[in-house]
């Protein structure tokens, strides 16, 4: 049985100042899969992801979510449609715990804000769930330790704990081994994989090591253009892609 699409773009342009980042993308997401996009450096990736969480409109084209149209919609729209997003950069507090980080999210979701903090019993009532999210990405040993003093691959780990927090349909996750090891790029690949399972996932990384091991479809991008798209195995011995972005020595 072939699963429907849980996010489509059609001719989607996005222009600045007479400069086209995406340049009229046609892109179809299937439920239930990891969907890689690559390419070089200015290629429209992150311009891309911008569009499909609503952080800058598009010029023209269309974005649906599930067969709802949400062109042009704000990010806490798009969010309420169960779509969330990771960042490239991390952006988190130090000196709060990651049990905190998780509160903080968890009452966002529900609309409560920062009101949350003046019951203890909204925080007892959130308790199972916090625990539950932290011990999803690992962190259950670490959740009263202020995030400061976390390792870097751990500050990750609790980045993709505060996305899953908001019970997402659809994740994109935006380069989450940046600035990582080879030994925190291997659990993180084992992390996403394991939230994957039963999510749409739309992943935006720079090493093939980490796109190969987890994406069911790559979306190569040059230039705002969709360059090539297939199967892993497909497009990394596609000569386009190898001129443009992997490089012979991937080839060989």
């Amino acid at each position: 049985m072939t699963s429907r699409v849980a996010v489509r773009t059609r001719a989607l342009t996005k222009e600045f100042r007479g400069f086209r980042a995406v340049d009229a993308v046609d892109l179809e997401v299937r439920e239930g899969s990891v969907h890689a996009l690559v390419g070089p450096n200015g290629a429209g990736k992150t311009t891309l992801f911008n569009l499909l969480t609503g952080f800058v409109a598009p010029t023209s084209g269309a974005i649906t979510v599930f067969d709802e149209d949400v062109t042009g919609e704000p990010p806490e729209r798009v969010a309420r449609r169960g779509v969330a997003r990771s960042f490239q950069i991390t952006s988190l507090f130090e000196t709060l715990t990651s049990r905190e980080h998780v509160e903080l999210a968890l009452a966002g979701r529900t609309g409560r804000g920062f009101r949350f903090w003046r019951s203890e019993k909204l925080l007892g009532r959130e308790r199972p769930r916090v625990d539950a999210l932290l011990a999803e990405v690992g962190l259950a040993p670490l959740a009263d330790k202020p995030v400061g003093l976390l390792a870097y691959g751990q500050k990750r780990a609790l980045e993709l704990s505060l996305v899953l927090a908001l019970d997402p349909r659809v994740m994109l996750l935006d380069e989450p081994t940046a600035g990582m090891g080879t030994e925190d790029v291997d659990r993180t690949i084992d992390l996403v994989r394991r939230i994957a399972a039963g999510r749409t996932v739309v992943l935006v990384d720079h090493n093939m090591h980490v796109v190969g091991s987890l994406a069911d479809r790559v979306t190569v991008l040059q230039q705002g253009r969709v360059l090539a798209e297939g199967r892993y195995d497909e497009v990394r011995v596609d000569e386009r892609v190898i001129t443009a972005y992997l490089g012979r020595a991937e080839h060989a």
